[in-house]
Protein backbone atom coordinates (compact mmCIF):
# COMPACT_ATOMS: atom_id res chain seq x y z
CA UNK A 1 0.00 0.00 0.00
CA UNK A 2 1.11 3.43 -0.78
CA UNK A 3 0.56 7.05 -2.07
CA UNK A 4 0.10 7.03 -5.66
CA UNK A 5 0.89 9.10 -8.59
CA UNK A 6 0.61 8.58 -12.31
CA UNK A 7 1.65 4.90 -13.31
CA UNK A 8 0.99 3.60 -17.01
CA UNK A 9 -1.55 0.85 -18.00
CA UNK A 10 1.15 -2.21 -18.29
CA UNK A 11 2.35 -1.79 -14.17
CA UNK A 12 2.09 -0.64 -10.85
CA UNK A 13 4.58 2.24 -11.78
CA UNK A 14 3.69 6.06 -11.63
CA UNK A 15 5.75 8.65 -13.39
CA UNK A 16 6.25 12.16 -14.32
CA UNK A 17 8.06 14.19 -16.59
CA UNK A 18 9.47 15.20 -19.77
CA UNK A 19 10.38 14.94 -23.08
CA UNK A 20 9.42 18.21 -25.04
CA UNK A 21 6.07 17.94 -27.37
CA UNK A 22 3.90 20.32 -26.16
CA UNK A 23 0.48 20.07 -27.84
CA UNK A 24 -1.16 23.66 -28.28
CA UNK A 25 -1.24 26.27 -25.39
CA UNK A 26 -4.02 28.34 -24.32
CA UNK A 27 -1.86 31.83 -23.68
CA UNK A 28 -3.19 33.49 -19.90
CA UNK A 29 -3.40 37.11 -20.42
CA UNK A 30 -1.89 39.39 -17.57
CA UNK A 31 0.02 36.66 -15.50
CA UNK A 32 1.24 38.58 -12.83
CA UNK A 33 3.27 37.98 -9.77
CA UNK A 34 2.25 36.06 -7.12
CA UNK A 35 3.32 39.74 -4.73
CA UNK A 36 1.25 42.08 -6.91
CA UNK A 37 -2.41 40.46 -7.46
CA UNK A 38 -4.83 42.26 -5.73
CA UNK A 39 -7.52 40.26 -5.03
CA UNK A 40 -11.48 41.21 -4.09
CA UNK A 41 -13.74 39.19 -2.03
CA UNK A 42 -15.19 36.81 -4.92
CA UNK A 43 -11.52 36.27 -6.69
CA UNK A 44 -10.16 32.63 -6.78
CA UNK A 45 -7.13 32.10 -4.93
CA UNK A 46 -4.94 31.10 -7.81
CA UNK A 47 -6.81 33.82 -10.86
CA UNK A 48 -3.60 34.78 -12.87
CA UNK A 49 -1.57 32.73 -11.81
CA UNK A 50 -0.38 29.18 -12.98
CA UNK A 51 0.94 25.78 -11.63
CA UNK A 52 2.70 22.71 -13.20
CA UNK A 53 2.16 19.53 -11.61
CA UNK A 54 4.57 16.42 -12.82
CA UNK A 55 2.52 12.48 -12.98
CA UNK A 56 -0.80 14.39 -13.38
CA UNK A 57 -2.50 12.38 -16.07
CA UNK A 58 -4.34 10.12 -13.58
CA UNK A 59 -4.65 9.76 -9.35
CA UNK A 60 -3.46 12.16 -7.10
CA UNK A 61 -1.51 14.56 -10.29
CA UNK A 62 -4.70 14.25 -11.59
CA UNK A 63 -6.56 15.87 -8.86
CA UNK A 64 -4.38 17.96 -7.99
CA UNK A 65 -4.74 19.45 -11.61
CA UNK A 66 -8.05 19.08 -11.84
CA UNK A 67 -8.27 20.81 -7.57
CA UNK A 68 -6.11 23.94 -8.58
CA UNK A 69 -7.75 24.39 -12.15
CA UNK A 70 -11.15 25.42 -10.00
CA UNK A 71 -8.93 27.79 -7.74
CA UNK A 72 -8.57 29.41 -10.42
CA UNK A 73 -4.72 28.19 -12.02
CA UNK A 74 -3.94 27.99 -15.29
CA UNK A 75 -2.32 24.44 -15.37
CA UNK A 76 0.42 22.83 -17.02
CA UNK A 77 -0.49 18.72 -16.88
CA UNK A 78 2.52 16.42 -17.44
CA UNK A 79 2.58 12.52 -18.40
CA UNK A 80 5.49 9.91 -19.29
CA UNK A 81 3.16 7.33 -21.49
CA UNK A 82 -0.40 8.11 -20.88
CA UNK A 83 -0.91 10.96 -23.39
CA UNK A 84 -4.63 10.22 -23.61
CA UNK A 85 -5.37 10.12 -20.10
CA UNK A 86 -3.67 13.54 -20.05
CA UNK A 87 -5.44 15.36 -22.68
CA UNK A 88 -8.84 13.98 -20.52
CA UNK A 89 -7.34 15.99 -18.11
CA UNK A 90 -6.75 18.96 -19.84
CA UNK A 91 -10.30 18.58 -21.75
CA UNK A 92 -12.29 18.24 -18.41
CA UNK A 93 -10.35 21.50 -16.65
CA UNK A 94 -11.44 23.24 -19.60
CA UNK A 95 -14.86 22.27 -19.42
CA UNK A 96 -15.27 23.98 -15.98
CA UNK A 97 -14.03 26.62 -17.42
CA UNK A 98 -10.57 26.57 -17.07
CA UNK A 99 -6.82 27.02 -18.55
CA UNK A 100 -4.61 24.24 -19.43
CA UNK A 101 -1.88 22.39 -22.06
CA UNK A 102 -0.37 19.71 -21.45
CA UNK A 103 3.24 17.86 -22.23
CA UNK A 104 4.64 14.56 -22.91
CA UNK A 105 7.53 14.66 -20.36
CA UNK A 106 10.77 12.82 -18.17
CA UNK A 107 10.90 14.05 -15.42
CA UNK A 108 14.34 12.14 -15.19
CA UNK A 109 15.54 13.95 -17.59
CA UNK A 110 17.09 17.55 -17.11
CA UNK A 111 16.20 18.96 -20.43
CA UNK A 112 12.79 17.57 -20.47
CA UNK A 113 11.82 18.99 -17.30
CA UNK A 114 13.41 22.40 -18.93
CA UNK A 115 11.32 21.82 -21.62
CA UNK A 116 8.57 21.45 -19.64
CA UNK A 117 8.59 24.75 -17.64
CA UNK A 118 9.69 26.60 -21.02
CA UNK A 119 6.37 24.93 -22.23
CA UNK A 120 4.42 26.62 -19.54
CA UNK A 121 5.88 29.84 -19.47
CA UNK A 122 5.36 30.39 -23.09
CA UNK A 123 1.68 29.18 -22.69
CA UNK A 124 0.78 31.15 -19.27
CA UNK A 125 3.53 34.14 -18.60
CA UNK A 126 5.43 32.69 -15.76
CA UNK A 127 4.98 29.73 -12.91
CA UNK A 128 4.04 30.54 -9.24
CA UNK A 129 3.00 27.01 -7.97
CA UNK A 130 4.91 23.76 -8.57
CA UNK A 131 3.67 20.15 -7.59
CA UNK A 132 6.23 17.43 -8.00
CA UNK A 133 3.92 14.36 -7.94
CA UNK A 134 5.95 12.16 -10.53
CA UNK A 135 7.21 9.12 -9.37
CA UNK A 136 7.75 5.37 -9.47
CA UNK A 137 6.78 2.97 -6.56
CA UNK A 138 8.96 -0.74 -7.24
CA UNK A 139 9.20 -2.53 -3.77
CA UNK A 140 10.78 -6.08 -2.86
CA UNK A 141 12.73 -7.48 -0.32
CA UNK A 142 16.43 -6.12 -0.19
CA UNK A 143 17.53 -9.35 -1.09
CA UNK A 144 15.38 -9.68 -3.97
CA UNK A 145 15.31 -6.08 -5.24
CA UNK A 146 16.43 -6.13 -8.69
CA UNK A 147 19.18 -3.02 -10.03
CA UNK A 148 17.27 -2.25 -13.20
CA UNK A 149 14.12 -1.61 -10.65
CA UNK A 150 16.35 0.03 -8.06
CA UNK A 151 18.03 2.40 -10.49
CA UNK A 152 14.39 3.51 -12.55
CA UNK A 153 13.31 4.30 -9.08
CA UNK A 154 16.18 6.80 -7.81
CA UNK A 155 16.07 7.94 -11.52
CA UNK A 156 12.73 9.17 -11.16
CA UNK A 157 11.76 10.04 -7.49
CA UNK A 158 15.16 11.26 -6.33
CA UNK A 159 16.94 12.43 -9.73
CA UNK A 160 13.49 13.36 -11.08
CA UNK A 161 12.33 15.56 -8.65
CA UNK A 162 15.43 17.24 -7.82
CA UNK A 163 15.24 18.29 -11.46
CA UNK A 164 12.16 19.59 -10.90
CA UNK A 165 12.89 21.26 -7.36
CA UNK A 166 15.97 22.92 -9.34
CA UNK A 167 13.73 23.92 -12.38
CA UNK A 168 11.27 25.53 -9.71
CA UNK A 169 14.03 26.90 -7.63
CA UNK A 170 15.18 29.19 -10.67
CA UNK A 171 11.38 30.06 -12.55
CA UNK A 172 8.57 30.31 -9.06
CA UNK A 173 7.25 34.26 -8.52
CA UNK A 174 7.76 35.11 -5.42
CA UNK A 175 4.98 34.65 -3.24
CA UNK A 176 4.70 31.03 -4.86
CA UNK A 177 4.21 27.65 -3.61
CA UNK A 178 6.46 24.32 -3.96
CA UNK A 179 5.29 21.33 -2.94
CA UNK A 180 7.14 17.72 -3.44
CA UNK A 181 5.76 14.36 -2.83
CA UNK A 182 6.87 12.42 0.21
CA UNK A 183 4.83 8.96 1.64
CA UNK A 184 3.64 7.81 4.84
CA UNK A 185 5.73 4.39 4.00
CA UNK A 186 8.75 6.73 5.69
CA UNK A 187 6.97 6.86 8.69
CA UNK A 188 5.64 2.90 8.58
CA UNK A 189 9.04 1.45 7.41
CA UNK A 190 7.24 -1.97 6.17
CA UNK A 191 9.07 -4.80 4.71
CA UNK A 192 9.88 -4.70 1.05
CA UNK A 193 9.24 -0.59 1.27
CA UNK A 194 12.80 0.10 1.91
CA UNK A 195 14.29 1.40 -1.49
CA UNK A 196 10.99 3.61 -1.97
CA UNK A 197 10.13 4.80 1.33
CA UNK A 198 14.17 6.08 0.97
CA UNK A 199 13.45 7.76 -2.31
CA UNK A 200 10.38 9.62 -0.54
CA UNK A 201 12.18 10.36 2.84
CA UNK A 202 14.99 12.54 0.45
CA UNK A 203 11.83 14.93 -0.39
CA UNK A 204 11.60 15.95 3.02
CA UNK A 205 15.06 17.09 2.94
CA UNK A 206 14.91 18.74 -0.60
CA UNK A 207 12.00 20.77 0.88
CA UNK A 208 13.62 21.74 3.90
CA UNK A 209 16.68 23.31 2.44
CA UNK A 210 15.15 24.81 -0.49
CA UNK A 211 12.60 26.88 1.61
CA UNK A 212 15.97 28.08 3.83
CA UNK A 213 17.76 29.14 0.25
CA UNK A 214 14.55 30.78 -1.17
CA UNK A 215 14.25 33.06 1.88
CA UNK A 216 13.40 36.19 1.40
CA UNK A 217 10.94 35.50 -1.36
CA UNK A 218 7.99 34.14 0.46
CA UNK A 219 8.22 31.29 -1.94
CA UNK A 220 6.72 28.00 0.88
CA UNK A 221 8.57 24.57 -0.42
CA UNK A 222 6.69 21.64 1.64
CA UNK A 223 6.80 18.19 1.44
CA UNK A 224 3.04 16.21 1.86
CA UNK A 225 3.19 12.41 2.63
CA UNK A 226 -0.39 10.65 1.05
CA UNK A 227 -0.76 7.36 3.01
CA UNK A 228 -2.52 4.39 1.34
CA UNK A 229 -4.69 6.12 -1.41
CA UNK A 230 -7.02 4.63 -4.02
CA UNK A 231 -5.60 5.13 -6.79
CA UNK A 232 -3.70 2.54 -9.17
CA UNK A 233 -0.11 2.10 -6.94
CA UNK A 234 -2.90 0.56 -4.18
CA UNK A 235 -2.24 -2.97 -5.52
CA UNK A 236 -3.21 -5.18 -2.83
CA UNK A 237 -5.60 -8.10 -2.39
CA UNK A 238 -9.16 -6.40 -0.73
CA UNK A 239 -8.24 -8.09 3.12
CA UNK A 240 -5.14 -5.87 2.79
CA UNK A 241 -7.21 -2.53 1.60
CA UNK A 242 -9.73 -3.53 4.46
CA UNK A 243 -7.34 -3.42 6.90
CA UNK A 244 -5.50 -0.64 5.62
CA UNK A 245 -9.19 1.39 5.90
CA UNK A 246 -9.43 0.25 9.36
CA UNK A 247 -6.27 2.01 10.64
CA UNK A 248 -7.30 5.01 9.96
CA UNK A 249 -9.96 7.37 12.40
CA UNK A 250 -12.41 7.78 9.06
CA UNK A 251 -12.40 4.22 8.43
CA UNK A 252 -11.49 4.47 4.90
CA UNK A 253 -8.56 4.93 2.04
CA UNK A 254 -7.87 8.27 0.90
CA UNK A 255 -9.09 8.98 -2.68
CA UNK A 256 -6.94 11.42 -5.12
CA UNK A 257 -9.22 14.30 -3.56
CA UNK A 258 -8.23 14.52 -0.68
CA UNK A 259 -4.44 14.44 -1.20
CA UNK A 260 -5.69 17.34 -4.17
CA UNK A 261 -7.28 19.77 -1.30
CA UNK A 262 -4.04 19.22 1.38
CA UNK A 263 -1.81 20.36 -2.11
CA UNK A 264 -4.18 22.83 -2.36
CA UNK A 265 -3.92 24.08 0.95
CA UNK A 266 -0.78 24.18 1.60
CA UNK A 267 -1.03 26.36 -2.10
CA UNK A 268 -3.27 28.72 -0.73
CA UNK A 269 -2.57 32.48 0.62
CA UNK A 270 -3.26 31.39 4.38
CA UNK A 271 -1.08 28.58 3.82
CA UNK A 272 2.07 30.54 3.53
CA UNK A 273 3.52 29.91 7.32
CA UNK A 274 3.64 26.12 6.76
CA UNK A 275 7.07 26.37 5.10
CA UNK A 276 10.27 23.68 5.22
CA UNK A 277 8.10 21.02 6.47
CA UNK A 278 6.65 17.02 5.89
CA UNK A 279 3.09 17.27 6.25
CA UNK A 280 1.17 13.82 6.54
CA UNK A 281 -1.76 13.97 4.55
CA UNK A 282 -2.97 10.05 5.34
CA UNK A 283 -6.59 10.61 7.47
CA UNK A 284 -4.91 9.78 10.66
CA UNK A 285 -2.79 5.93 9.12
CA UNK A 286 0.02 6.48 11.66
Amino acid sequence: MSDTHEAPDNSRRSFLALTAAAPAALALGGAASAQTLEAGPDTLPGAGRAAVVTGSSRGIGAATAKRLARDGYAVTVNCLTSTDLAAAVVRDIEAAGGRAIWLQADVADPAAVKALFDANDEAFGGVDVVISNAGIMNVAPFAQFEDAAFDRMIATNIKGSFNVLREAARRTRDGGRIVTLASTSIKAKRATHGGYAATKAAQEIYAGVLSKELAGRRISVNALAPGPTNTRLLDVPPPLRAQAAQMTPYGRIGEPEDIANSIAALCAGDGEWINGQLVFANGGFL
